[in-house]
């Protein structure tokens, strides 16, 4: 992927002195921010095209597909979040995604969107930071995704434990560059240090 892909998560937390985990796989193989059950789990269309290795999968190959790409991640989430309560400081749970600029022939309007379900500690705050921007961004609220989604990251490591929590997306096209990144990422250092530190 473009370098800003994998910097903009990264940076965020290290400026904020946090862990950050990521995936070292795409999420064509399976997706690990959905539910096990979720049917997109492993996608056998994308954008309206057919993913080749995905096609004809069934049970076997999604069970392997879970127990080694998904399930390393997943305990690796819950040994961070035991190691922060351990350590006395209940954490807030971000997630970092990018989007596609258009949608099946369609341009997404939005620079950037933050999804939530139910508990808006983060994502409320963050959402009137970014619109009050001078740059004018169209932020999406719940968009381009809705955020209640059972069973996917947040749901299941952050909300059955009642913590703060948002998912970040930025459109793909803003992350492409290093210069991006940059840009980015210190935007949401400078955004979540005071309400992480709140929440």
């Amino acid at each position: 992927p473009p370098p800003g892909r994998r910097a903009v998560p990264r940076a965020p937390p290290r400026r904020l002195g946090a862990p950050a985990l990521l995936t070292t796989f795409s999420r064509l193989i399976i997706d690990p921010n959905r539910g096990r059950t979720d049917p997109t789990l492993v996608m056998r269309l994308s954008d309206g095209a057919i993913v080749p290795g995905n096609a004809r999968i069934g049970p076997a190959g999604v069970a392997e597909r879970l127990a080694r790409f998904y399930d390393p991640y997943d305990r690796a989430i819950d040994a961070a979040v035991a190691a922060a309560f351990a350590a006395g400081a209940p954490p807030a749970i971000v997630t970092v995604h990018s989007f596609t600029p258009a949608w099946r022939g369609v341009a997404r309007p939005w620079q950037v969107g933050i999804l939530w379900d139910r508990d808006d500690r983060l994502a409320g705050p963050l959402i009137a930071g970014l619109r009050a921007d001078p740059a004018g961004f169209t932020v999406g609220d719940n968009q381009p995704y809705g955020g209640g989604l059972p069973g996917d990251t947040i749901d299941r490591h952050a909300m059955a434990r009642g913590l703060p929590n948002a998912l970040i997306e930025i459109r793909q096209d803003l992350i492409g560059d290093a210069a991006g990144a940059e840009e980015w990422a210190a935007r949401f250092a400078a955004l979540l240090g005071p309400l992480v530190a709140r929440a």
